[in-house]
């Protein structure tokens, strides 16, 4: 007896259960890959520019090319302020900024770059740790406010002191336009260190400094490096003032969009790149100052009569009573990461 042959409807069920079978088959990267924009402020040679790309071929290896990162840098998505904002807004998937920044976004991460409050980068990594208690609170609350999440934090340096004239104390400082990223814990550092504060956005500062809008800077010694403000400036000061952290974060609904499998692709590619970045940033920062001190830079630290204890007295004496009340308790628990 013949077979019976199959209804339209049955052709069309074979037809998708062959389909379905055929796509489970098929190698993960003919599958169509998620795409994630990662826009920042800084240049591709950067130190925090090499690790946006370490971290976007970290999520790529990890996810077999089933998430491609790609990277705009210098700024072509935005500046510091607008950068925060569009990964809120979920414009762009990933950025990177200062815990200040992120602060626009939830006040108390403002606290993490408070002047001289780590003992040392160990002390400063163990704090950011996404695992540790004072950076669950705040991630916590940055997604309730903000719709977003810090993913990882590596140490992007120990902020100093540049100026087109020598300085030793905060005396020196009187009149001299400094500038200071246009975040209130910023304003009032450079405030305590002698100098009027200037808010000015990353990409200006260069053209800032060769104008004259400004007399001087503060930043890690390879920022001063990687965008050539030695160029424009005859001094730098370890006044060590800020010792920073760089968070990278991503978009909530990102986020909550991946797979649990892909969420530990990502934690692992990041946890990857924090660990490179750091050692990279610390093990450089002496070769970096030397090598500043080979384009004719002055350096200036306590050798050289750099008196820090006026300057930590005077940050203090600006810092402590804008700010020491607000995050008292956040300070507390800082002090108490062991």
């Amino acid at each position: 007896m013949p077979a019976s042959r199959p209804t339209p409807l049955r052709r069309m069920l074979l037809a998708c259960a062959a389909a379905a079978a055929l796509t489970a088959t098929l190698p993960a990267q003919a599958q169509k890959a998620l795409e994630f924009r990662y826009g920042h402020m800084n240049p591709p040679t950067s130190a925090a520019g090499q690790q946006a790309q370490w971290f976007a071929e970290a999520v790529a290896r990890h996810t077999g090319g089933q998430i491609k990162v790609t990277v705009y840098p210098s700024s072509q998505l935005g500046k510091l302020q607008e950068l925060a904002e569009a990964v809120s807004t979920g414009t762009i998937a990933l950025s990177h900024n200062t815990a200040a920044g992120i602060g626009s976004l939830h006040e108390p991460f403002a606290a993490l770059d408070t002047p001289y409050l780590y003992r040392d980068v160990d002390h400063l990594m163990k704090v950011v740790d996404v695992a540790s208690p004072v950076m669950k609170s705040l991630n916590d609350g940055l997604v309730k406010a903000a719709g977003v999440r810090v993913l990882y934090a590596y140490y992007f340096g120990t902020r100093q002191l540049s100026a087109n004239k020598l300085v030793k104390a905060p005396a020196d400082l009187s009149g001299q336009k400094i500038r200071a990223i246009p975040f209130p814990i910023y304003m009032s550092t450079v405030e305590g260190l002698g100098a009027v504060p200037v808010p000015v956005d990353f990409s200006e500062v260069p053209t800032a400094l060769a104008t004259g809008k400004v007399n001087g800077q503060e930043n890690p010694v390879n920022v001063v490096l990687s965008s050539k403000l030695y160029e424009s400036q005859s001094h730098l000061m370890l006044t060590g003032h800020i010792m920073n952290a760089q968070l990278i974060v991503i978009n909530e609904k990102t986020w909550q969009g991946l797979s649990a499998a892909q969420r530990e692709q990502l934690s692992a590619a990041a946890d990857e790149v924090r660990k490179r970045a750091t050692e990279t940033v610390r093990g450089q920062e002496a070769a970096e100052t030397a090598e500043l001190k080979k384009l004719k830079m002055n350096v200036i630290g306590p050798a050289e009569g750099l008196d820090l204890a006026a300057f930590r007295a005077s940050v203090r004496k600006v810092v402590d009573p804008k700010f020491g009340a607000k995050y008292a308790d956040l300070y507390k628990a800082i002090d108490a990461v062991r």
